[in-house]
């Protein structure tokens, strides 16, 4: 006969052998810190973005190595317009400098790049550079790297919904699914961890609606500094954590 003690010992045994999460179909990063890198090393804040630039490549590869199949980063938000301009301009340049000098190579490697945001308020040749990234590397499946230029949360769901109006969607036809479908995410499944360098505790505006379940990850760790093993930490703290999607287990 089994005993209520027994009982009770079984179920807290069980809860205290859990079973890693996998790793996440789709990880999204709020790139913070440049300006602080460059600060703490004595170099101007275009040092510092620069660094950020030449950073991302290995984390691609790392991202890749551990199996995420869907990567987000947020390169520059609505509110970056704000900036001084030198700051904006050479933010500007740098991109379509690495959209360049990189794409052939992630075209190489399987990766298909996204861009999410706005693009009619960008440089005419950002704009093609991007267009003609996305088309080069549209049919590619390892990984596909989505980048939040000139991005914005709440803009994006503005966006959607007035595109629904002009679509002429009833108001009882809206649903989730549908407003999903007019989100420039569409088609890309929702992030499952959210990480963010330097230390800040925010969301600054990113994927309001798409992360509405995602797991959180907050390094001090500027972005030009966070590596390989900065990833492994992150992917680590990820598969302890306990994803009940509003449900109990």
């Amino acid at each position: 006969m089994t005993t209520k003690v027994e009982l009770n010992a079984s179920a807290n045994a069980s809860e205290q052998t859990q079973i890693p999460n996998p790793p996440p179909e789709h990880v999204a990063i709020i790139m913070d810190g440049n300006g602080r890198w460059a600060a703490s090393h004595g170099k101007p804040r275009s040092e510092g973005h620069r660094a950020g630039t030449e950073n991302l490549r290995r984390i691609i590869e790392a991202f890749i190595r551990h199996g995420v199949r869907y990567l987000t980063l947020f390169a520059f938000s609505t509110e970056n317009w704000n900036r001084p301009d030198d700051e904006v301009q050479t933010l500007l340049e740098l991109v379509d400098s690495v959209i360049r000098s990189e794409v052939n190579e992630l075209h190489s490697e399987g990766i298909r790049l996204r861009h999410i945001g706005r693009i009619d308020r960008l440089p005419t040749d950002l704009r093609r550079s991007i267009r003609e990234s996305i088309e080069l590397t549209k049919d590619n499946t390892r990984l596909t790297l989505c980048v939040a230029f000139d991005y914005g949360g709440r803009a994006e769901i503005v966006d959607a919904v007035r595109s629904m109006i002009a679509d002429d969607v009833q108001a009882e036809d809206v649903n989730e699914d549908l407003l999903r479908r007019y989100m420039y995410t569409n088609g890309i499944p929702d992030p499952d961890l959210v990480i963010r360098t330097s230390g800040e505790q925010r969301l600054s505006n990113f994927l309001l609606w798409q992360a509405a379940y995602a797991e959180y990850y907050s390094t001090s760790v500027y972005w030009p500094d966070f590596n390989e093993a900065e990833v492994d930490r992150a992917l680590e703290a990820y598969s302890r954590r306990k994803r009940r999607f509003g449900k109990v287990r």
